[in-house]
């Protein structure tokens, strides 16, 4: 059996690995790389063409299981999806499917479009999702599925589909890569097309990962209690409400988190898993960043703010240096200016870090520099 150091390392190999191909793909690896280590299932939420099924494939092959694909319309048959009917059984007077290949042997499965399920599909996802069981006419197949990794365009607002929805633990929003990283994208399509990630190298198998998951029980989660019943409660008052089932599963996916950073208490850190927990609609990803930022002020997220925050200054002293004088736009660049400064003094609010507390000065006479600028010019 392996120590604990052994297999968080092969964890954290996992997580680098999956990403490695993919450029501004490492959020959608952590979510993939959480359900796996919580044995739970994700649906990841976004236009085709993000990398979405590849990332999951590549997650099998990484941990060497069994895989499952398919893209689900209206009008998919159960057979499609678990197996057609042994006619020769069903001339002795058995009902029995030929499962090989399909999503009743599958260890990790990606359903496409899952949302598009009919109801004679949608119950015994259901049952398989829960209770890792098909109910097939009389018979009960129980089956090995690990975790589910799905996709959908739309959120669903049909009632019929909430218990679904509610059964994948992880949800994200994924979104095409930024601008700044078109550049990248391009040579890392590229290698994918000339195959250079066609071998893939497995980093560990799926007893590693059952390993792991008994693991995130001997996780310390006693110090982090506390603040998460807090930020269900203010989550709660937001509007993001969180059924019971994910209020209890919240606690696998935060101590998977700490695994996956090299530790067997959870801080204040793990609670950023949240992020991917509670949100319902495309608006409350939006919302849950803003709330944890105010409610969880840990040093390398209020860091990570702050050098945005810098960025755009800067980008905002060369927009005001190329600025004629009298340039209207001006006044809008001030006010951008005036909201950062207060944002700053926002995070900043009761912190003590000598590092926060140096970058937030620099950056506040950056602006308070451009904003003498813009007087400048405006001739205030």
């Amino acid at each position: 059996m392996e120590n604990n150091t052994d297999l968080i390392s092969k964890a954290r190999l996992l997580l680098k690995k999956l990403s490695e191909p993919f450029v501004g793909r490492d959020e959608e690896a952590l979510v993939i790389t959480l359900a796996l280590i919580t044995g739970e299932h994700a649906v990841l939420i976004g236009e085709p063409g993000t990398a979405k099924s590849a990332l999951v494939r590549r997650a099998a092959d990484l941990i060497q299981a069994r895989f499952f694909k398919y893209l689900l319309t209206k009008f998919t048959e159960p057979s499609e999806l678990f197996g057609p009917l042994d006619i020769g059984a069903l001339r002795k007077g058995e009902y029995r499917r030929v499962t090989r290949g399909k999503l009743p042997e599958a260890e990790i499965a990606f359903l496409d479009e899952i949302f598009n399920s009919n109801s004679a599909v949608l119950n015994s996802l259901l049952s398989i999702l829960q209770e890792r069981v098909l109910y097939d006419g009389y018979t009960e197949i129980k089956v090995p599925l690990w975790s589910l990794i799905s996709a959908t365009n739309n959120i669903p607002d049909e009632p019929e589909l909430e218990a679904l929805y509610d059964r994948l633990l992880f949800r994200h929003y994924v979104k095409p890569v930024k601008d700044d990283q078109w550049d990248q994208l391009l040579d890392a399509a590229w290698e994918i097309e000339k195959g250079a990630y066609s071998k893939v190298e497995p980093v560990m198998n799926m007893n590693d990962i059952k390993a792991l998951n008994e693991l995130i029980f001997k996780v310390d989660l006693s110090g982090i209690r506390r603040q998460l019943l807090r930020l269900f409660m203010v989550l709660e008052e937001k509007g993001m409400h969180l059924t019971d089932r994910r209020k209890g599963k919240s606690l696998k996916a935060i101590a998977a988190h700490a695994i996956l950073h090299g530790r067997m208490k959870a801080t204040e850190d793990d609670l950023l898993v949240i992020k991917y927990i509670a949100p319902r609609d495309l608006e409350d990803f939006e919302k849950i960043d803003v709330i944890l930022m105010e409610e969880i002020k840990t040093k390398d997220r209020i860091l990570r703010e702050l050098r945005e925050i810098e960025a755009n200054v800067k980008n905002f002293e060369r927009l005001v240096e190329s600025a004629r004088e009298f340039d209207t736009r001006l006044i809008e660049y001030s006010k951008n200016l005036r909201r950062a400064r207060s944002r700053i003094e926002v995070l900043t609010r009761n912190v003590e870090d000598e590092e926060i507390k140096n970058l937030a000065e620099q950056i506040i006479d950056n602006i308070e520099r451009v904003l003498l600028l813009i007087n400048y010019k405006l001739n205030l």
